[in-house]
């Protein structure tokens, strides 16, 4: 089943989030992947799923022959 990041996109747009198990509980964000895991260990999440969230959503069609 797909998850709704919208909510992340809107408040998160162009910085990188870490994430709870549940993939949807922001435990902390920032500019560098560095400081985000920082935060996140700090907040006692020592494993969290990372990941930077895009500046623009650009919807992308390909196709192959």
């Amino acid at each position: 089943m797909a998850i709704d990041w919208t909510h992340i996109y809107k408040k998160y747009k162009g910085l990188w989030v870490a994430l709870k198990d549940d993939e949807k509980t922001v435990v902390a964000s920032g500019t560098s992947v560095h400081e985000v895991v920082e935060k996140a260990k700090q907040r006692g999440f020592d494993d969290p799923i990372l990941f930077r969230v895009p500046s623009e959503v650009v919807p992308y069609v390909g196709s192959f022959r």
